[in-house]
């Protein structure tokens, strides 16, 4: 259940902070909520796929924890990045 190399590219030159960036909590963050989006329409068609559930829930709590983190290093990247992904929080 991999991005495509496309649409990785697309979210990095979406998100990066410049022009070598890959690793920043923002386009991490973003690379989770695209692979948790993915997942979850899997999930609505695959309702007892259980071991995809797990990975899904282990994805959710890392982008939680970015999120934690990107809120306490810069509060005002993190309502830009939460306001750009419609992310509730």
């Amino acid at each position: 259940m991999a991005l495509s190399t496309q649409t990785r590219s697309e979210i990095v030159g979406e998100f990066r902070r410049d022009d070598k960036d890959t690793g920043s909590p923002e386009v991490q963050i973003a690379m989770l909520t695209a692979r948790i989006k993915h997942l979850a329409a899997h999930l609505r068609d695959h309702k007892h796929d259980n071991h995809s559930r797990r990975g899904l829930i282990m994805m959710v709590s890392k982008r939680n924890r970015l999120l934690r983190y990107l809120s306490r290093k810069d509060e005002n990247g993190y309502r830009e990045l939460i306001a750009k992904l419609g992310l509730r929080k």
